[in-house]
């Protein structure tokens, strides 16, 4: 490494040999006798910024580089080996809090089902009881979970506040996305998303949408599935692709605005493969160890779905994680 001399003692912890330099012309002599007789060094960096979350070297390092005859690659499938990987404790964790989410889950559509009849049933205070049932099972989560319903189910990015919910009444959508991890270190998230109708038959517009939305979840999971026990590498964007073609087919291509599912790590968003090929062009593999969403949603004005489910990638097999949402789930 390269140390600059002031750190030399503050950094005396790390192993590996030191190069020490304290004026820039002995950063650039010490820069040129590390990359000594290379040509090609992985680095923070994705061309055309194609990858932003990999994307951290300024242009100014780059240009350097190049003009010590360095061919910069992007480190991003490298990162992952260190920032992605789960050992089986780490499986173990998301196991457990994937079953503790779907326990959620039942809890709280039981809960809509008993209040619905009160009238003061509302977003808000459905939140509130899911983030006590997160105490109780001593799950944490980063932000409170998501409750939406009808027109706000269309929306991404809903997340009710006190200051800004609405009521649940009969023959609506209601969305709840949760995602949370045990509560202790080196445990990794969980995050679903399921979809609910409080009503005794749902819409046929919203059995339509649900219907598509499934078909296109489970065209990317056996993607994965097919690819890894065939030993074949797939990358993030094809995932993304997968589940994207079925519900552009469909006439809904417009309606889907987000990527098909993302990274998990010690934070919802990880640092390994995103399946995009929407919101960036993810050339990162899918490599063994990884765990990932694949939620693919369609959002209309009156209301939107989304179904979410977690998978993980072993050497030889890939396995969703938790159950699939089949069918709309009858709330009345």
């Amino acid at each position: 490494m390269l140390v600059h001399d002031i750190e030399r003692h503050s950094l005396s912890h790390l192993p590996g040999e030191r190069l020490i330099y304290a004026r820039y012309d002995t950063l650039n002599t010490g820069l040129k006798s590390l990359v000594r007789d290379m040509h090609r060094v992985a680095i923070e960096y994705s061309p055309d910024c194609a990858i932003p979350y990999v994307s951290r070297v300024d242009a100014g390092t780059i240009d350097h580089l190049r003009r010590l005859g360095i061919f910069p690659v992007s480190s991003g499938d490298l990162i992952q080996e260190f920032e992605a990987i789960w050992d089986a404790n780490t499986l173990d964790s998301h196991r457990t809090a994937s079953a503790l989410l779907y326990e959620v889950k039942d809890r709280t559509f039981a809960f809509i089902r008993n209040q619905l009849s009160s009238g003061t049933l509302t977003e808000y205070n459905v939140q509130r009881q899911m983030a006590e049932w997160f105490d109780e099972l001593d799950l944490v989560s980063d932000c409170s979970p998501v409750v939406a319903v009808q027109e706000n189910s269309g929306n991404p990015h809903y997340l009710p506040t006190s200051a800004s919910h609405r009521a649940i009444g009969s023959e609506q959508v209601v969305l709840i996305d949760l995602w949370g991890k045990l509560d202790r270190s080196d445990s990794v998230y969980a995050d679903i998303t399921w979809v609910g109708y409080t009503g005794t038959t749902p819409h046929p517009k919203v059995s339509e949408i649900f219907g598509v939305a499934r078909a296109a979840r489970d065209a990317a999971v056996d993607l994965v599935v097919e690819r890894v026990e065939a030993q074949h590498p797939i990358a993030g964007w094809e995932v993304d692709k997968a589940a994207r073609t079925v519900i552009t087919d469909a006439g809904f291509g417009d309606r889907f605005i987000h990527r098909t599912g993302h990274n998990l790590g010690e934070e919802v968003h990880g640092n390994g493969a995103h399946m995009d090929d929407y919101e960036t062009h993810d050339e990162r593999r899918l490599i063994a160890g990884s765990g990932f969403t694949i939620e693919p949603g369609i959002y209309l004005e009156a209301f939107g779905v989304r179904t979410e489910i977690n998978m993980y990638v072993s050497q030889d097999r890939a396995s969703v994680t938790g159950p699939r949402q089949n069918e709309l789930t009858l709330l009345a």
